[in-house]
């Protein structure tokens, strides 16, 4: 893959050729009935069958549009309709399953039904009448058993409808039921929760409005108030959800299911294929072009130009369990744009810079309050979701705040500081132990600050209110503990090992920098002093090797009142 990227995106062209740059390299690792994909050996929370099929889907969510956009893989069209009959036939040895409730087989089924929407002439036509069956018959089987409450409802809305659009049979009254709970999700000013969950994070703009933007574009015939919705409420998330991203295309690392990377910018291509405009097309096509160049600049691929498991780089350590050797090819969503005609504006159009946006600002419903400073983003959070059970939820969702620029970390253990590396977190260390906000209690988000109250272990209580500066911001904790212990309030966690690093620790404060970037964390109220943790290696997500600078305050029995400022700094040479 080629790593400088920068001003190489323009074309209908150049998108075909970058989506194939990507692909070309998985051709080696299709299974002999070329049902499957073998891409690694890790593991996830389904069976190794389900593996295989996820990595066979998902090169789909780009290969898909480009068909559908005119442009040919004549080696790849033939792998799917080979994998479509072997995958589907029972007799053969690569014969999916059968399925179970919350089966992942359910996911795969969202990619295939767009390609039976948007490109039969490729995964339909040509296959046999019984191959025809078999393969409706299979993906008919979501409709018999329990879904998630939360996003995955939307896979079965993509199932019956590719299943109605080829003339086979599909439930319509599955459809309305799966429809009607979509808009249970719904919270208005354009936001969805993703389901009962409660969360609101990346599955918001690339799930449940990528895929009502989709249905809006098939089914704008049939069903024209619903459709009409769909696109009124994604432009009213839009105009909010660019605040996610900076300048420089990058998007704040929040929230799980991160190792899907650049499907951050995919809902803006929903937008397009929808005829929905937020903003102008230029000034999409400008968001779009800079947030895949900025990825391609950093090695996200293995050495056999796999897209791997992580973020900024391979790393196991921040995955959710679903997250298996083919997950990460979700991130094609974005290559929507493909099925665009060729006369689109958008390929004409050229890429405009961010429009001008408010400095300071509070989006309610996401329960966030964001800054904009010079060449990063931040977001502030009460740490309000911790959906337990995927992976470094903690880290996640509950840290005070979340940048652009200086990612985030996760923890190793909770034994040691180092290892917890819990940079943006008022971290106790208690009894040989290391205890973070995991989940607040309360919370209040205004256009000045966010409030949370939050519990790390019982006989501790903490007010957090963080404010945002000019650089950088303010915590105020007010602390009530029934233990005398020591908490470190971190900073961000800065890269080191590269040109211009220093860091070091005084009396009230500690930093870290290098060229580009650097944190300053200072004491203004409170017994304590700077100290720089020496964070383990691969616990920043974006960076091998990172340092936190924080102070290290003394807790004692009673009533404590901690105040720190955060100052941060980064220009891109």
């Amino acid at each position: 893959m080629k790593q400088n990227r920068r001003n190489s995106l323009y074309s209908k062209d150049d998108f075909a050729n970058l989506l194939m740059e990507i692909l070309e390299p998985v051709l080696p690792y299709y299974s002999e009935e070329k049902a499957e994909l073998i891409l690694g050996v890790t593991a996830t929370n389904y069976d190794q069958k389900a593996i295989r099929l996820e990595a066979f889907s998902r090169p789909l969510w780009g290969l898909v549009p480009l068909w559908a956009g005119g442009r040919k893989a004549p080696e790849f069209e033939e792998i799917y309709r080979k994998g479509f009959v072997a995958g589907t036939n029972p007799q053969s040895k690569e014969y999916w399953g059968g399925f179970h409730a919350f089966d992942q087989r359910f996911v795969e089924m969202a990619a295939m039904s767009y390609g039976l929407i948007l490109a039969p002439e490729v995964l339909w036509d040509p296959l046999s009448d019984i191959e025809k069956k078999r393969l409706a018959d299979w993906l008919y089987g979501i409709n018999e058993y329990e879904l998630p409450i939360c996003n995955w409802i939307m896979f079965a809305v993509l199932v019956n409808i590719a299943l109605k659009a080829r003339d086979q049979k599909y439930d319509a009254e599955k459809l309305e039921h799966y429809l009607n709970g979509a808009e249970t999700f719904y919270l208005g000013d354009g936001w969805y929760q993703d389901g009962d969950s409660g969360q609101k994070d990346y599955y918001i703009s690339f799930a449940m409005h990528f895929y009502s933007l989709f249905y809006a574009m098939v089914m704008e015939k049939e069903d024209p108030d619903r459709c009409k919705l769909y696109k009124q409420r994604a432009e009213v998330f839009g105009r909010q959800f660019i605040y996610w991203f900076d300048e420089d295309g990058a998007a704040l690392p929040y929230g799980r299911s991160l190792t899907y990377r650049f499907s951050q910018v995919s809902f803006f291509c929903a937008c397009l294929i929808a005829n929905v405009e937020p903003f102008s097309v230029g000034v999409m096509k400008g968001l779009i072009v800079r947030h895949l160049e900025q990825w391609l600049e950093k090695p996200i691929f293995d050495r056999n130009e796999i897209l791997t498991i992580g973020y900024g780089y391979p790393n196991l350590i921040m995955g959710e369990k679903y997250n298996g050797p083919g997950s990460a090819y979700w991130a094609l969503k974005t290559f929507a744009i493909l099925m665009l005609p060729d006369e689109h504006p958008f390929w004409s159009a050229t890429p405009e810079e961010m429009p001008v946006l408010q400095e300071q600002k509070l989006l309610p419903k996401a329960d966030m309050l964001i800054r904009r400073y010079k060449g990063h983003t931040t977001a502030f959070v009460p740490g309000k979701f911790s959906p337990f059970g995927h992976g470094q939820s903690p880290a996640k969702y509950g840290k005070f705040a979340y940048d652009t620029k200086f990612g985030i970390s996760v923890a190793k253990s909770n034994y040691e500081i180092h290892e917890a590396a819990p940079d943006s977190m008022l971290a106790f260390f208690v009894n040989g132990y290391v205890y973070v906000r995991r989940i607040c209690d309360s919370f209040t988000v205004t256009e000045e600050s966010v409030v949370s109250i939050w519990s790390p272990l019982p006989g501790i209580e903490v007010e957090t209110t963080v404010t945002p500066t000019e650089s950088g911001h303010i915590r105020k904790h007010v602390i009530k503990s029934n233990i005398e212990c020591i908490a470190y309030d971190c900073g961000f966690a800065v890269e080191i090992d590269v040109k211009g690093e220093a860091l070091g620790a005084e009396k009230d404060s500690a930093f870290v920098k290098n060229d580009v970037s650097s944190c300053t964390v200072k004491r203004l109220e409170g017994n304590g002093e700077g100290y720089v943790i020496i964070a383990d290696p691969n616990t920043n997500i974006l960076y091998p090797m990172t340092r936190i600078p924080s102070v290290l305050y003394t807790i004692s029995k009673g009533e404590n009142v901690l105040m720190t400022e955060v100052m941060v700094y980064y220009e891109k040479k």
